[in-house]
Parts: C-alpha cells; sequence; structure tokens
C-alpha cells in the first residue's frame, strides 16, 4: 500500500474543503430562496437567489480561506489604548484654509457625521474648535478658581473638584456658525463641511450649582465668565440662570477622560447652547453683576439682522435637521429601480426634545414622516430614518425637525426673513440635497 506524503494530504484536505464548501452552497441556495421570499414580505427587495448561489461558488472571497484566518493575530497586548481598523482611514475630522483665520491654531476640524451610526461621536471624531492652539496640561498642576460674588472663594485641584458627586449627560455641542458658510448659497458639496461642526457625547462631571451650594452665591450676581487656561484665554459670559440649570464642569467624554483637543483635564459644557460658550482647559470662575464682554462675545458669535443691527446675546442653538444618508459622500449612483433603501439623518435642538422629523422628497412641498431611531433624549442628537423605494427620478429630498418647546425648523425663506443674509451664526433652515437620475448628490437651497 502507497503512503500518503504530507504535501498530498495536505492537497486532499484542500480540494475535499473546497468540495465541501460547495456542497454547503448548493444545499442552502434553495433555503435562500425560501428565507428571501419570507423577508420581502416585510421589506421587498430585488435580489434574485440565483445570482446569489452563483456568486458564492464563484466568488474566491468565499471559496479560499483569507490570510487572517489561517495565521495568528495580534496579541492582546499590542495597541493597549486601541486604534482604529486601517481600512477606516478615510474616516477623520478635516479641515479647510477657507475656515481658518490664517492659521490652523485658530481654526475648526470637522466631523464625519456621514460615517457615524448612533448618538454618539468617538472622541477621535469630535469636532474641533481652537482659538489659540491645543495646549498639553499637566493636570497635577492645573487649578480652578471660583471667585467674584460668591460667599467663599476657592481654588480647587482636580482631585478636589472630582469629589464632588458627578453626574453623566448625553448632549451634543453645535458650533453657532454650522451651516454658517451656506449663508448666502451652498459653499460646500460635502455634508461634513456643510454640517460637520457638532457633534454629541455622554458627558461626565459636576453640575456648577452643585458646587456653589458649598460656596454660596451672593443673590447680586447675574453672570459667570468662564476663562481657559489656552494661549488665548477664551472667555465667555454665560447667564447665571443657565449656570444653575445644567451647566457642568466636565473631565470625561464617553467613558474616558477628556483629549487635549477637547480641554483636557476640565471644561464647561452648556447643554443646547452654543459650543464656544463651552470654554475649554477651564481655569476660572468669575460671578459678577454685569456681562464681562469679553473679546469673542463683541468680536464674534453675534448675529447681524438685517436692520443692521446685532443680537449679541444669542445663546441657544434652534431645533435642526440633516439627513446624513444620502448625501454627497454617500451616493445612490449603485441603486437600481425598485431598490428599497433606507433614509437616514440627524435632529437635535437646543430647547429641548427632538418630537418628529419630516422628510419631504419634493423640496418641501409635501411632507412624510420620518421615524425616530433609537434613544431620544434631551438636548441630544436624534436619529430618524424612513424606508423608500428607489425609483430612478430626480428628487429633491428635504427634512424639517420639531422639537417638544413648539419651535419647527424654518424654511431657509422664512430664516432670511428673520435674520437677513450676512449673519453667519445661527443658521437652522431646511437643508436639502438634489438627486439627480443617476443618484448623484448635490447640496442646494431652496428659496421659494
Amino acid at each position: 500500500m502507497n503512503k500518503i506524503t504530507k504535501e498530498e494530504l495536505e492537497v486532499v484536505s484542500e480540494v475535499s474543503e473546497q468540495v465541501s464548501r460547495r456542497n454547503f452552497f448548493k444545499k442552502t441556495a434553495t433555503y435562500s430562496m425560501g428565507a428571501l421570499a419570507a423577508a420581502s414580505v416585510v421589506a421587498p427587495v430585488t435580489i434574485d437567489a440565483s445570482e446569489i448561489k452563483a456568486n458564492a461558488e464563484d466568488d474566491p472571497h468565499i471559496m479560499e480561506h483569507k490570510p487572517w484566518a489561517i495565521a495568528w493575530g495580534d496579541d492582546v497586548n499590542v495597541n493597549l489604548y486601541g486604534q482604529p481598523s486601517p481600512y477606516e482611514h478615510a474616516v477623520t475630522r478635516r479641515t479647510t484654509p477657507i475656515l481658518s483665520s490664517g492659521n490652523y491654531r485658530a481654526s475648526i476640524a470637522v466631523t464625519p457625521i456621514q460615517d457615524l451610526s448612533g448618538i454618539l461621536t468617538p472622541n477621535g471624531l469630535f469636532f474641533n474648535r481652537n482659538h489659540g492652539g491645543t495646549p498639553t496640561i499637566n493636570p497635577n498642576e492645573h487649578r480652578l478658581m471660583i471667585h467674584g460674588l460668591v460667599e467663599k472663594p476657592i481654588v480647587l485641584t482636580m482631585d478636589q473638584l472630582k469629589r464632588y458627586p458627578n453626574v453623566s449627560r448625553v448632549h451634543f455641542l453645535e458650533c453657532p456658525a454650522n451651516g454658517g458658510p451656506e449663508w448666502r448659497g451652498p459653499q460646500f458639496n460635502s455634508i461634513q463641511f456643510a454640517k460637520g461642526f457638532m457633534s454629541c457625547a455622554e458627558w461626565t462631571g459636576v453640575y456648577i450649582k452643585d458646587i456653589l451650594k458649598d460656596l454660596g452665591l451672593k443673590p447680586e450676581a447675574r453672570w459667570m465668565l468662564a476663562e481657559g487656561n489656552d494661549s488665548s484665554h477664551m472667555g465667555r459670559t454665560i447667564p447665571v440662570d443657565k449656570v444653575l440649570d445644567d451647566a457642568m464642569i466636565v473631565w470625561g467624554q464617553n467613558g474616558e477622560a477628556l483629549r487635549p483637543e477637547q480641554g483636557y483635564p476640565i471644561r464647561i459644557v452648556v447643554p443646547g447652547w452654543e459650543a464656544n460658550l463651552c470654554v475649554k482647559w477651564l481655569c476660572r470662575l468669575e460671578f459678577a453683576s454685569e456681562p464681562f464682554y469679553a473679546k469673542e462675545e463683541t468680536s464674534k458669535y453675534t448675529a447681524l439682522k438685517h436692520t443692521g443691527k446685532a443680537i449679541q446675546h444669542f445663546y441657544v442653538n434652534e431645533v435642526n435637521s440633516v439627513i446624513t444618508s444620502p448625501c454627497p459622500e454617500k451616493p445612490w449612483d449603485e441603486l437600481v429601480k425598485g431598490d428599497m433603501v433606507e433614509i437616514e439623518g440627524l435632529a437635535w435642538s437646543g430647547h429641548g426634545t427632538v418630537t418628529t422629523v419630516d422628510v419631504s422628497f419634493d423640496g418641501g412641498k409635501n411632507w412624510v414622516e420620518a421615524s425616530l431611531k433609537g434613544l431620544v433624549l434631551e438636548k441630544s442628537w436624534t436619529r430618524f430614518s424612513l424606508m423608500h423605494e428607489y425609483t430612478g427620478k430626480p428628487m429633491l429630498l428635504s427634512s424639517r425637525a420639531a422639537d417638544d418647546a413648539g419651535h419647527i425648523q424654518p424654511s431657509v425663506k422664512n430664516e432670511r426673513a428673520a435674520v437677513g443674509i450676512e449673519g453667519v451664526y445661527h443658521r437652522n433652515g431646511i437643508h436639502t440635497w438634489e438627486i439627480d437620475a443617476k443618484g448623484e448628490v448635490t447640496n442646494v437651497q431652496i428659496l421659494s
């Protein structure tokens, strides 16, 4: 009897496995047809089961072992802090000279909202706005001073601050210039640059009102100055009523310490209000009877009206929404007539909780109510979606959100009537994508 060599045995085993895998797909082709028929009752699709069978047998990605399936993977002590897959290399924050003040120290890096799932933004993708670069701060040497119209002024170390009872809350942060490049018309054919000046996270820290219970706030205190310890010493004035409501000093973001570009070791979070009020690298809180009129609230962050006058104390981010799929970065160019596709997007309101989102296929003439999906939280991102049968016909795809405070997202025409076209900030007019017969998506505005 002839002996089989090791090499011959490996060949026989490989052939046997290939035959076995082919038989598996032949047996399951019938099951696939039945499963597809059952699934089509819920969501009709245009997939031919015979195509699945043929593709399975002919596709080397199914029939052949991949290198990563037959070799050891990395040890658990590789990348102890963790890294995204290298195949996600295109999912990053992005910058452009158009949004910079001469350099990238006073600039913004925007979030790829088209690539996100759920309502929490990964810390590495959270939008970043600086006024003087990102400092590297030693938390052991960092202090928080609280003074002015308080009974007991205090200086806290980070350890002392963290002794207060902490809370965790999910809130969005939005630059008031989100959508600002669109004030005269579409400027970027990109959702990331048009609407990516925002993100959403779970924040962990202490309510400022809980600290003030110990310190005592004098009756004449009406305003609080928050100052950062970066090179710009960014400062913003916040009304005491908001401070005593839900303003927080936070040190945690999505379960980890704040990252340096997000204000490590501590920052302010003012839920629902302009993100520039959420001062990073926080070092000082001062209470006074009058606003401080800091540089950034006089030279910037005011809303110029069509009358020529500006709204200065203008804080709440109004109800807003945007469709994230499709968008210029996520077109429908691979769909064919009859395909079922999910229209998906984000809605948010600084006034409270999103209650409804409507979708229009004709630029706002007719509306269909979408479904809210996942968690629906106050002053947080809310996901919405609507299943749609693709027809291949051109359309103008818009979304319109409403909140529990009674606000409804305005048309661009109504927005301009209220605040004119010169103001960069607080642009929450209904956003529209034009989709052509090829499924390509273009940023447009509906002015009628």
